[in-house]
């Protein structure tokens, strides 16, 4: 068997739930960013009800994992990176918000050392409402995990295989994928990248409806992180 084919490069997970109008965009977009890069691409297709898993194109290194139904971004990630065969895995969102020309960036930073670059939208193009809660969530999660992270809210990250035994699966585990990876003792780093205005569909997160989940999830990950075994065995 080719080992390229087997181990490639770059794993991007690509999280989809009902952005038929977007995957044949975003497909020539990745096509275009990961030019001359050995790589795969994972879509998950999160249960959606529209044709988005009839929209991707089949390709010799692009895969689709359909769930049975919708489960949430955090399961359609945890997958995608667990189904992930690449020295280095890439998460982006499928809405076009993301841009992949920003990828070559956040490889090149895990070139220089990084195990998790984290992208954080300096010029977000959302409404006034989302970007005001989504500014005081991240202050006081940051503060509270202490990952020091400005926007755990941007899906896009790139990091390295090894920072994967980090993750605990649990629902909302995608907002505290920095918080997790830097306890674990891994090295973190945050690059500004491009946010687009959303051209199809519709957001499919609300803050009214995570806020509570997310303040429970944030002491929880809190405390998971105290109770982090740390120990180091002796030379012989």
């Amino acid at each position: 068997m080719n080992e390229t084919r087997t181990s490639p490069a770059v794993s991007v997970v690509v999280p989809v739930f009902n952005e038929e109008e977007n995957m044949p965009i975003l497909q020539s977009e990745l096509r275009t960013a990961l030019g001359g890069l050995d790589h795969e691409i994972i879509f998950v297709d999160d249960g959606s009800t529209d044709r988005s898993a009839e929209k991707i194109e089949s390709e010799s290194n692009v895969r689709v994992l359909q769930f049975e139904k919708n489960t949430g971004q955090s399961a359609a990630l945890y997958a995608g990176i667990k189904a992930a065969r690449g020295q280095t895995i890439v998460m982006i969102d499928s809405d076009l918000q993301n841009d992949p020309a920003d990828i070559p960036r956040l490889l090149e930073e895990i070139s220089r050392g990084a195990d998790l670059v984290c992208g954080y939208r300096a010029k977000r193009k959302d409404t006034i409402t989302k970007r005001l809660s989504s500014r005081i969530a991240n202050f006081v999660r940051s503060r509270f995990t202490k990952d020091y992270v400005r926007d755990t809210g941007c899906t896009l990250k790139a990091m390295r295989g090894e920072c994967v035994v980090a993750l605990v699966p649990f629902k909302g585990m995608h907002r505290f994928i920095p918080a997790l990876v830097r306890g674990a003792g891994f090295k973190l780093v945050e690059i500004s990248v491009n946010h687009r205005p959303r051209r199809f569909g519709q957001t499919k997160y609300g803050f009214g409806s995570r806020a509570l989940r997310a303040t429970m999830d944030m002491f929880g990950v809190r405390w998971l992180l105290s109770r982090r075994l740390d120990y180091k065995i002796r030379d012989s």
